[in-house]
């Protein structure tokens, strides 16, 4: 599993050989801290739009800015190592950036998914993506599962009941 976790000069390299052999690249990205069945459903989805399936996974640090203080919960290399188990994650890597524009500018895929708490045209970097030649593609289910919603479900399990 830890063959699939590349650096971007790595990834770089795979790619090439990739397409070289006349294969598609899609191309997901987030946080995936606690993975859930939303998150599964997101990357089965992204796999279906095209040969190989690229992750792009927010590094530690980028988690921190993004979700607050007390995220990530899982460390990255852990989340790495438990996206890298799956079956439908060809390549995988960590970033820092807020964004994922600039592994767009370099990765250059063919597909750019995103979940299905956006629309075509509410994805952030989607000009970017289609200005590089990539189609947009949302993926997954209904946006019926969050991290963020799995804690509160835990943390209001785990609270002391009030004593009647």
């Amino acid at each position: 599993m830890r063959e699939k976790i590349l650096s971007l000069a790595e990834l770089d390299s795979r790619l090439l050989e990739e397409r070289r052999a006349g294969r598609t690249v899609a191309f997901a990205n987030g946080c995936f801290d606690l993975l859930h069945v939303g998150h599964l459903r997101y990357l089965e989805g992204a796999k279906g739009q095209g040969d190989v399936l690229v992750v792009g996974v927010n590094s530690d640090r980028s988690v921190a800015r993004l979700k607050g203080e007390g995220r990530p919960l899982i460390p990255e290399k852990d989340r790495a190592f438990i996206l890298a188990g799956l079956a439908c994650v060809d390549y995988l890597f960590l970033f820092d950036e807020p964004t994922v524009e600039a592994a767009l500018h370099r990765i250059r895929p063919d597909v750019h998914c995103k979940g299905s708490d956006y629309r075509t045209e509410t994805i952030p970097e989607g000009e970017i993506a289609r200005s590089l030649g990539a189609r947009l593609a949302i993926t997954g289910g209904p946006k019926s599962f969050s991290t963020t919603d799995l804690l509160d479900r835990i943390r209001k399990t785990l609270s002391p009941k009030p004593k009647t």
